[in-house]
C-alpha cells in the first residue's frame, strides 16, 4: 500500500489506506526544533508554504494536553480558512500529538522530536478516519511539506545563529 515521494531531505510516506508519515532531519537541537512547533511568533515564521501566497493571520495556541489552537490563512479577516483543535498529548520535547477539529475528515496528527547526531529526527505522523480523507490531504503534503520544512530549516538557521 506505502508509496513514498522524497526531495532528499524530506520523505512523504503513505503507509496505508488511512496514514500518512512524513520524516526529516533538521540540523539544530531538539528543544530548537519543539519551540518553532509551540511558540506562535515562530510558527507563523514558516508554517504557510510561500509559494501558495496565502499568509497566516493570526496564530492562537494554547500548548499543554486538553488546550487548543487556531491558525487562520488568508489575504484578509474577510476571505480567510482557519485550522483548529486541541492538544491530546504534550511532551516537552519530545512528542505533540492534536486534533484537526476543521473537518469531519480532520487527521488526528502526531509529531515526534528526537535526537540524530547533532541534530533531531521530526516524524509527523497523521491518522484519518477514512482512506478519502488522507487521498484529499496527500498530494498536498507531497508538494507542501518539503517547502514548509525548507522554510523551518531557514528559520532554525537564524535562530541558532542567534537572530
Amino acid at each position: 500500500m506505502g508509496s513514498t515521494a522524497s526531495d532528499g531531505r524530506t520523505a512523504v510516506e503513505r503507509r496505508s489506506e488511512r496514514e500518512m508519515v512524513v520524516t526529516r532531519h533538521f540540523d539544530a537541537p531538539v528543544r530548537l526544533v519543539f519551540d518553532a512547533w509551540t511558540k506562535p511568533d515562530l510558527f507563523q515564521l514558516w508554517w504557510a508554504p510561500k509559494s501558495m501566497g496565502v499568509p497566516i493571520l493570526s496564530c492562537e495556541m494554547d500548548v499543554r494536553t486538553g488546550g487548543g489552537y487556531r491558525i487562520a490563512f488568508g489575504q484578509d479577516e474577510a476571505h480567510s480558512m482557519a485550522f483548529f483543535g486541541k492538544y491530546l498529548e504534550v511532551v516537552v520535547p519530545s512528542r505533540l500529538v492534536w486534533t484537526n477539529d476543521e473537518s469531519e475528515n480532520g487527521a488526528v496528527t502526531t509529531v515526534t522530536f528526537a535526537p540524530e547526531g547533532e541534530g533531531t529526527r521530526l516524524t509527523l505522523q497523521e491518522a484519518y478516519p477514512t482512506k478519502e480523507a488522507l487521498d484529499e490531504s496527500y498530494e498536498g503534503m507531497e508538494g507542501g511539506a518539503p517547502e514548509q520544512f525548507a522554510q523551518l530549516d531557514e528559520l532554525l538557521v537564524t535562530l541558532m545563529a542567534g537572530g
